[in-house]
């Protein structure tokens, strides 16, 4: 076998188990992100895969549930990233976390970030506890 179809089958696998874990965290959403962006920038969608899920995702020092509260706190602070804030909220109540535990962790986040992106985060969390029937519908 070359060196290039070694390379080549390394890179598959880690995309292949990057897509196991972001499935398996994610959900179809993180399926369908990366299905959205293969046709545009199909080295994005494969990084996503590969490296965020298979290379960082996976490391065993913290596990899931504690990575999507670093994740949500994050999100949070950068602002303007609610589609990307949805998909974090799906996925933390994938792996654990509670909607008392999110809304926490997000009112926390208004001594740090500010009131404006925690209520705009707040909100996202709010749709995404309406759309999983854990809230009941209202005027978002």
């Amino acid at each position: 076998m070359t060196t290039d179809s070694a390379a080549a089958r390394d890179r598959q696998e880690r995309f292949e188990q990057g897509m196991d874990l972001l499935s398996r965290i994610n959900g179809e959403a993180g399926e369908r992100m990366v299905a959205a962006l293969a046709d545009v920038s199909p080295e994005l969608a494969h990084q996503i895969a590969a490296w965020a899920f298979a290379e960082i995702y996976a490391r065993p020092a913290l596990p899931p549930r504690d990575r999507q509260l670093v994740t949500l706190g994050m999100l949070t602070a950068l602002g303007g990233c609610e589609p990307q804030l949805e998909v974090h909220v799906n996925s933390s109540l994938n792996v654990g976390l509670t909607p008392d535990e999110i809304i926490e962790a997000l009112l926390h986040s208004t001594a740090y970030c500010g009131f404006p992106r925690a209520i705009n985060a707040t909100l996202t969390a709010k749709r995404v506890f309406v759309e999983r029937g854990l809230l009941p519908a209202r005027d978002i």
